[in-house]
């Protein structure tokens, strides 16, 4: 029996990947008006938020983890490649001025580096070696998480650091859009063995053969979303569903600080901009203070004594986990 090359093992790898399947109800797109156009791709687009809703006891589990690596004070990794790569890299800085965490606490990698973020490094997802030397550089330990993001499954890089990352103790996640069972297969099984917990929605073949920067990666932004908004969430980041750990860096962010303390304690514009001074800009503490009727050290102590978490802390009461 002729063995296959390196790139028939590929092709016919490919062929058994949802992702690489054309889509039946797109096949004549190409002849098709503007309104038509549109019509098709947001049909498709309406199945996304369905096929994740399918995953979330898997995306629950995923949450429960990544929480007990923050609260051991370990880091959380997305790494992925093209589209998936700069997805998890968009979640990942938006979480330090939107939560108010360090930069290290959740990180972005994606094969290429910095350059692919703007300009695809065609070939750089190709080697697993480079998956895992990036593991190796980022001194990943077993109290961190490692989420693979690989709408096709197979990316070499992503498979590389997710299993180098296993090897080193991390937790390990994997987001893909390819059914479970494809980690059944013989030609996934190292992965899978690798892997503690797999989100996988499935979104079905792409409007555009193979574009899963479409469908897919609407599906893989929507988790990410999920994964990090529920952590924080869980970490006291937020109170009702406002953000109070918010970093006052911007305009915006000082006004948006200001319009919670407001929302929240029902003073008026003058009087939160004072309290937000008084508290050195730290939006938790001012609510605090005047929710309680606190000065400043006993609002920083009663949060100190809740874990953080502003409802307790007002009440007085040791944080409880519900």
């Amino acid at each position: 029996m002729k063995r296959l090359s390196a790139q028939q093992v590929l092709f016919e790898q490919l062929k058994k990947l949802t992702t690489e399947q054309r889509n039946p109800k797109s096949m004549d797109i190409d002849v098709r008006s503007i309104p038509e156009i549109l019509k098709i791709i947001n049909d498709e687009d309406k199945h996304i938020a369905l096929a994740v809703e399918k995953e979330i006891p898997y995306i629950a589990t995923a949450v429960e983890i990544v929480v007990r690596s923050f609260k051991n004070e370990g880091r959380l990794f997305y790494v992925g490649a093209g589209t998936s790569g700069r997805l998890g890299v968009l979640d990942a800085v938006e979480c330090p001025p939107t939560y108010g965490v360090s930069f290290k606490m959740v990180q972005g990698m994606i094969a290429g580096g910095e350059r692919a973020m703007f300009r695809a490094q065609e070939g750089a997802e190709d080697k697993e070696e480079n998956g895992a030397k990036d593991i190796e550089e980022k001194l990943v330990t077993e109290k961190d998480v490692v989420c693979g993001i690989a709408a096709s499954l197979r990316t070499p890089y992503v498979v590389g650091a997710i299993k180098r990352a296993k090897k080193k103790g991390a937790k390990t996640l994997y987001l893909t859009t390819n059914p479970r069972e494809r980690l059944s297969l013989p030609d996934f099984q190292e992965l899978a063995s690798a892997i503690d917990v797999a989100i996988c929605p499935e979104v079905g073949p792409e409007v555009i053969m193979g574009s899963t920067r479409m469908k897919s990666g609407t599906a893989q932004k929507l988790v990410l979303n999920m994964i990090t908004t529920t952590a924080m969430v869980r970490l006291g980041k937020v109170y009702e569903n406002m953000m109070i750990d918010l970093q006052m860096t911007n305009l915006k962010l000082k006004e948006r600080a200001k319009k919670v303390v407001m929302t929240v304690t029902g003073v008026g514009y003058d009087e939160a901009q004072e309290y937000l001074e008084k508290a050195d800009g730290h939006v938790k503490t001012a609510l605090v203070m005047i929710k309680a009727g606190v000065s400043k050290r006993d609002a920083l102590q009663r949060l100190v004594n809740a874990d953080g978490f502003v409802r307790a802390a007002i009440e007085g009461k040791k944080y409880k986990s519900i």
